[in-house]
C-alpha cells in the first residue's frame, strides 16, 4: 500500500511539472528565461505612445501596456521583471513582433483581419475614425473635396491604403504624399506642401494640439472608416494573449480605463499642457463595458 502511495505521490508531482511548465510556453517562457519583457512603443504618436520633453515613453496606450507589464509578472512571480523599450515604425514594426525584437507592441496600431494573418492582437483599446485635417480656409469640407489636390498621410498606415484605393477607384487625381511618421506629415500640412492630413481623428487631434497656431486646422470630413487599436503579439500564443486580455480587460470594466481616456483625452499633457478636448464617445464607453478583441472590419 505504502508503495502504491508513493508512486501515485511521484505521478501527481510530476502532473504538477508538467502542468508548471505548461503555464511557461512561448513568449512568457521566453520573458521568464531572460528575465525581460521587450516593448516595442512609438515616438511620436500622441496622445497613445510617444515621449515627454525628458524623452521618457508615456502615452495612453503606454499606460496599458505598463498594465500588462504588471500582470506579467505577477503571472511568473517576478517583481523585479526588467523592462526593455524599443521604438518602432508603422513600417517595421509588424516585423520586429514576429522575428521576436519586439514581445508587446501598444501604441496605434490597428487591429484588422489582413493583419491578424501576421500577428495576434489584444482585446481593443481604443476606437476611432479616420478623417481629414485641413487650414480652416482651405473650403475642404469632405471626401469630395480633395480631387485634384495634395494630400499627405503617413506610410505604413491603414489611412495611407485607404487614400490610395480612393485616389484610384474613384480617379480622383490626387497627389499623394506618404510621410516617415505623423508629426512629419502634420508639418507638410502646416508649411502649405499638402491641402489636407489623412489620419484617425485621435492623431489628428493629437497633431493639432501640438501647434502654436491650432486654431488653424479643423478636423472635416465623414469617417471613412471605423478601426479598433489593439497591443501586438505573436501568433499561436494563448498563454501570453490570455494575461494580455485578461490586465485589459481589468482596466477596462474597472473604471480605470476612463480616468487613463479622460487623463490623456480630456486633460492637459505633457510636454506641453495641450489639452485635445477629445471627449469619450458611445463606441469606447461600449468597449470599456464589454472587452473583444474583434477588429471592426
Amino acid at each position: 500500500m505504502k508503495v502504491r502511495k508513493a508512486a501515485l505521490l511521484v505521478a501527481m508531482l510530476g502532473m504538477f511539472a508538467v502542468g508548471a511548465h505548461a503555464q511557461e510556453t512561448g513568449t512568457l517562457k521566453k520573458i521568464k528565461d531572460t528575465g525581460a519583457i521587450s516593448l516595442g512603443y512609438r515616438e511620436s504618436s500622441i496622445p497613445f505612445s510617444y515621449y515627454d520633453d525628458q524623452q521618457n515613453v508615456i502615452g495612453y496606450s503606454h499606460e496599458f501596456m505598463m498594465n500588462i507589464v504588471a500582470a506579467v509578472r505577477q503571472k511568473l512571480g517576478m517583481p523585479e521583471l526588467n523592462v526593455r523599450l524599443t521604438p518602432v515604425t508603422p513600417q517595421n514594426r509588424i516585423p520586429l513582433v514576429q522575428n521576436g525584437t519586439v514581445d508587446l507592441e501598444c501604441g496605434s496600431t490597428t487591429n484588422n483581419t489582413e493583419r491578424e494573418q501576421q500577428v495576434a492582437f489584444s482585446n481593443t483599446i481604443f476606437v476611432i475614425g479616420t478623417r481629414l485635417m485641413t487650414r480652416r480656409d482651405s473650403g475642404i469640407k469632405d471626401w469630395p473635396n480633395l480631387k485634384g489636390k495634395t494630400v499627405v498621410t503617413t506610410a505604413g498606415t491603414t489611412s495611407e491604403r485607404l487614400l490610395r484605393k480612393m485616389n484610384q477607384e474613384k480617379g480622383m487625381g490626387m497627389n499623394i504624399i506618404s510621410a516617415k511618421d505623423h508629426e512629419e506629415a502634420f508639418e507638410t500640412l502646416a508649411k502649405g506642401r499638402a491641402s489636407a492630413f489623412m489620419m484617425d481623428d485621435a492623431l489628428l487631434a493629437g497633431e493639432r494640439a501640438k501647434s502654436s497656431n491650432q486654431g488653424e486646422f479643423v478636423i472635416v470630413g465623414a469617417p471613412q472608416s471605423r478601426e479598433a487599436y489593439g497591443c501586438m503579439m505573436r501568433k499561436n500564443d494563448p498563454e501570453f494573449k490570455k494575461v494580455v486580455d485578461g490586465a485589459i480587460a481589468t482596466v477596462e470594466t474597472s473604471g480605470e480605463a476612463d480616468q487613463i481616456y479622460k487623463k490623456w483625452f480630456e486633460s492637459p499633457i505633457p510636454p506641453k499642457g495641450l489639452n485635445l478636448n477629445f471627449p469619450e464617445n458611445d463606441e469606447i464607453r461600449a468597449l470599456f463595458k464589454n472587452p473583444n478583441d474583434k477588429p471592426i472590419d
